[in-house]
C-alpha cells in the first residue's frame, strides 16, 4: 500500500523551499551594468564584423577612411519621444553604429550611414538622437539608450583610447582605431591622434555608484569585461 504525504509534510516542504529561495534570491538580482556591458560587447563585435565584411578603401577618395564602420557614444539626447509614453531624453547616454559614407558629416551619421538592426531591418542600430541626427522612436532601439534602459550615467574612455574621442572604428582586418587622422592618407596621423590602437582601449560604464570596464585589445579587437 502506497503512502501519501500528509498536509503537514507538504506545508513543511513548501516552507523550506520558500526559505531556500529567499536565501539565494539576492544572487539573481538584476545587474544592469553587466547587462549593458554584455550588450555593448556584442555590438562592438558586430561593428568589427561589418568592417571586415565591408572594406571601405577607395583609392579615388582621399576621405575614404572617414567611412569605416564605427561605434560611437554620445550624450545630450534632447528630443521628446513621439510615441507613448511621451518622454524627454535629456542628457541620456546612447550609442550608434554607422559608416559615415556617403556624406562624411563629421563623425555624426545620417540615416544613410546607420547600420540596420539585423533582427529587424526596420530599425537602425542607434539610440536615437546625438544633436545632429534624429531617429524617431519606432526606428531607433531603446536598448541602445544606455542611460534610459540600464541607468548608465557616464561613459569614459581611457587606456589606449583618447578620453575625448568616444568612438571606436575598425579596418578591413578587424583592427581597432580610436581616432581618425586630420590629414590624408590614413597612414599619416596628425600629432596627437591615434592610428591603430597600441594598447587596450578601456570603456568604463558608470551608474553613479558602480563602475564596470570593457577592454578592446589592439590588433585583434577582442572585446571583454575586465
Amino acid at each position: 500500500m502506497k503512502k501519501a504525504f500528509t498536509m503537514i509534510e507538504l506545508v513543511f516542504v513548501i516552507v523550506v523551499v520558500g526559505i531556500i529561495s529567499a536565501m539565494i534570491a539576492p544572487n539573481f538580482q538584476r545587474n544592469s551594468l553587466r547587462e549593458a556591458a554584455d550588450q555593448l560587447i556584442s555590438h562592438i563585435r558586430y561593428t568589427q564584423h561589418l568592417a571586415m565584411m565591408d572594406d571601405k578603401y577607395n583609392p579615388s577618395d582621399s576621405k575614404w577612411f572617414l567611412g569605416r564602420w564605427t561605434l560611437r557614444f554620445q550624450q545630450n539626447l534632447v528630443y521628446t519621444s513621439s510615441l507613448p509614453p511621451i518622454k524627454t531624453y535629456s542628457n541620456v547616454w546612447d550609442y550608434s553604429i554607422y559608416s559615415d559614407i556617403p556624406n562624411y558629416v563629421g563623425h555624426h551619421p545620417d540615416l544613410n550611414g546607420l547600420a540596420k538592426n539585423p533582427s529587424n531591418t526596420q530599425q537602425y542600430l542607434s539610440g536615437g538622437y546625438d544633436n545632429v541626427l534624429h531617429v524617431m522612436d519606432d526606428k531607433s532601439m531603446k536598448n541602445l539608450r544606455l542611460g534610459d534602459k540600464y541607468g548608465v550615467t557616464n561613459v569614459a574612455f581611457s587606456g589606449g583610447c583618447r578620453s575625448n574621442i568616444l568612438y571606436i572604428n575598425f579596418d578591413y582586418l578587424g583592427r581597432p582605431s580610436n581616432s581618425f587622422p586630420g590629414a590624408s592618407p590614413y597612414e599619416i596621423p596628425s600629432p596627437g591622434y591615434h592610428k591603430l590602437l597600441e594598447q587596450a582601449c578601456k570603456i568604463t560604464l558608470s551608474d553613479g555608484s558602480k563602475n564596470l570596464t570593457i577592454a578592446i585589445e589592439p590588433e585583434t579587437g577582442y572585446a571583454h569585461i575586465l
